[in-house]
């Protein structure tokens, strides 16, 4: 196998430029290619790009698909950078590596394997037609890219993003509740732009009563994750902003007979023998969906952490003092008894937005 480090320098250098242009143009997918991974694909021939091509959602053409069709003859002996490893496969499309053979590429470059084994195959196939296939390039970044894609894949559930908004003591309201606004607008439009990755948000029932939120990207994109309510009781307002479907969809879980409700029909309500966190993962990892966005309470937070099923945390940070001893906290109670039960996060990255601070790590794997 050749790989990005039995490169000379500057091909190296090349290929990592071609391998980021390629994770641009995946990314104009995100929010609309799931349960695929975002892909981007870009044709090059004699140092110059001929073609260029992503994934834009399920069931249409995959990246290497478009980006051959950009280059059309010129790509007989041209390099294909795709960040994914070509498919090998039929499923809703044909398999990516027939069209690049037709197609007469003579090198392909690609920067991580697929962890699909119905997908895989495609370098083992390209290189028995006689394809020379470079691997391993900028792997890190594209399996950053489609975290949750190989997350799906491997653990079979989705992936999911706790998300909250804290002062600087910790607080996500006041003694009284109020809690509008905690962040600048800077900070939510990057939370809005995270939506529009997103396949779904969670919310408790206590959200909906207490802030009656939207939970859309704000016409930032033109994509609405669906929304998702866990009442176990089903104790909700007749009138809500999430019952609004003509916005985005909404999909309550309960314990609650449908019937206990004034929910509007174009509510979808789904009963569960016991409702936790898990249960609605499951559940939506059934319905297909790859990314999960929780913005939940302090409650709900703690019990999807302690189900384990959070992968990742974002947490924004302002530069404000509110104090109060009962204002309420990001997380709540977790039994947890001393310092070194803690739930470490590692990868962290700290980055400034307006004036405040977006904190993002990951959470361990707990067997």
């Amino acid at each position: 196998m050749i790989a990005s480090n039995d490169l000379t320098r500057e091909d190296a250098l090349d290929h990592s430029a071609m391998m980021h242009r390629c994770l641009e143009l995946a990314a104009q997918g995100a929010g609309h290619t799931t349960p695929n991974p975002m892909v981007g694909a870009v044709v090059v021939k004699n140092g110059q790009i001929i073609g260029e091509g992503f994934h834009p959602q399920v069931g249409q053409p995959h990246a290497e698909v478009f980006a051959l069709r950009a280059a059309g003859a010129a790509a007989k002996g041209a390099t294909l950078y795709v960040n994914l490893e070509p498919c090998n496969h039929t499923g809703r499309t044909p398999p990516c590596t027939e069209a690049v053979l037709q197609a007469g590429i003579a090198t392909v470059v690609i920067g991580m394997t697929d962890p699909n084994p119905k997908a895989s195959g495609g370098i083992q196939r390209l290189r028995a037609a006689g394809v020379t296939v470079i691997t391993e390039v900028e792997t890190t970044a594209c399996e950053r890219l489609n975290e949750a894609f190989i997350h799906r894949i491997r653990h079979h559930q989705p992936f999911s993003i706790l998300k909250y908004a804290m002062t600087l003591d910790g607080k996500i309201a006041t003694d009284t509740g109020h809690s509008a606004w905690i962040t600048s607008p800077a900070a939510r439009t990057r939370v809005h732009r995270l939506r529009s990755q997103c396949d779904a948000i969670i919310v408790g029932g206590n959200t909906v009563r207490q802030d009656n939120p939207r939970l859309t990207t704000h016409g930032l994109a033109d994509h609405n994750p669906l929304r998702v309510v866990m009442s176990r009781k089903l104790q909700l307002p007749a009138q809500a902003n999430l019952w609004h479907t003509d916005i985005a969809p909404t999909l309550v879980f309960t314990e609650t007979p449908r019937a206990a409700s004034s929910l509007p029909e174009s509510v979808d309500v789904v009963q569960l023998p016991t409702l936790t966190p898990q249960a609605v993962v499951n559940c939506l990892y059934k319905r297909g969906l790859s990314t999960l966005l929780w913005e939940c309470g302090g409650t709900l937070a703690a019990a999807a952490l302690q189900h384990q099923v959070i992968q990742k945390v974002w947490a924004f940070v302002a530069p404000k003092l509110i104090g109060g001893a009962q204002a309420p906290t990001p997380i709540g109670n977790m039994g947890l008894m001393t310092m070194p039960e803690a739930l470490d996060l590692h990868h962290t990255q700290l980055e400034k937005i307006g004036p405040d601070w977006l904190i993002q790590g990951y959470l361990k794997a707990q067997c």
